[in-house]
């Protein structure tokens, strides 16, 4: 594997990043976290403007000016908090989530209910709060929980990113055998984790979402339907600096019986409704920052998905849609 200079001084310095705080107490890394984000916010005004024209859009005059800052601002301090909390995985136990998750024991039982009842499940876990603890709480309750994540630019860091959800998730290399071992080990009692609020590369579902048209893509209710199990959103809030509150909403369930793509675009409806149910009420809990906005238009010269092979027994192909 060839890597470039610029990608190597840059993994050497998420290393050093990651280090410090990993060894700093638990406050104390929080603290540098929010300190830089205050820089970033203030001083950088690291993708400020868009950020606030999103917000503005989302909400137009039912916030002031000061709220859309303040909703900037907390969404960006929760990605740094997120940085930090994934640079420490490696550390948390069963015990330390109990402690940092108010309502984790039931959640997680709740979880064991629907794929011993359904035979598998798929969740739609939105960027709202700490979406990576998700796949570390459930594999620290002992349940497989898995996922499929695309290739960055930097190889290095592509590893250190799998390297530190694997503490979770089993990741699953974006690719052309991607899509069989999803329905492969949904049959088999798995869960599968998959983002359903990032726009698809090419046209697909048209979603009404946060006041727009999203084109969102048709992965999450597909692998559902083909496995036939259900598909459940859950928000993973932050609950001020250091604790955490999962939120299982409604779940959905493939209906063998309707044509298949009205059955696609009901599912991924009903599943985005509540999600901006949630957004709508803690707007500061959700990721603002995305470079890929959800509600920007397709671009013609965007390349097609990267997922060429269709799903075994599918109704279609299924575009890909981001994963955590």
């Amino acid at each position: 594997m060839s890597v470039s200079l610029k990608h190597r001084l840059e993994y050497a310095a998420l290393l050093a990043i990651a280090w410090l705080f990993r060894v700093l107490p638990h406050k104390a890394a929080f603290a540098v976290a929010w300190a830089g984000a205050r820089v970033a916010f203030h001083i950088f005004r690291f993708r400020r403007r868009e950020t606030l024209r999103r917000i503005g859009f989302v909400f137009g005059d039912t916030l002031t000016p000061r709220q859309r800052r303040r909703v900037a601002w907390l969404s960006l301090r929760n990605l740094a908090f997120n940085m930090v909390e994934l640079m420490r995985a490696g550390r948390y136990t069963y015990a330390w989530l109990d402690r940092h998750i108010d309502n984790y024991a039931p959640i997680m039982a709740r979880l064991r209910e629907l794929v011993a009842e359904h035979g598998g499940l798929v969740i739609g876990l939105p960027h709202l709060g700490n979406w990576d603890l998700a796949g570390i709480a459930v594999h620290h309750a002992g349940i497989k929980i898995f996922s499929v994540a695309g290739v960055q630019r930097n190889q290095l860091t592509n590893d250190w990113l799998n390297r530190q959800r694997g503490f979770g998730l089993d990741i699953i290399p974006r690719g052309s055998s991607a899509l069989r071992q999803v329905v492969r080990r949904l049959r088999n009692g798995e869960i599968f984790a998959i983002l359903p609020d990032v726009r698809t590369r090419r046209p697909d579902l048209s979603i009404p979402f946060l006041g727009g048209t999203a084109n969102l893509g048709r992965g999450m209710a597909q692998f559902a339907r083909v496995a036939r199990v259900p598909v459940l959103p859950v928000i993973v809030r932050r609950v001020g600096w250091f604790r955490h509150r999962f939120d299982a909403l409604d779940p959905l369930f493939p209906d063998p019986d309707a044509e298949a793509d009205q059955d696609l675009l009901r599912i991924t409806t009903c599943i985005m409704r509540q999600i901006e149910a949630m957004i709508r009420a803690e707007p500061g809990q959700w990721f603002w920052y995305n470079r890929r906005w959800v509600l920007d238009p397709l671009d013609a010269e965007e390349p097609a998905g990267e997922f060429a092979e269709e799903a075994p027994d599918a109704d279609h192909s299924t575009p890909p849609q981001e994963t955590p």
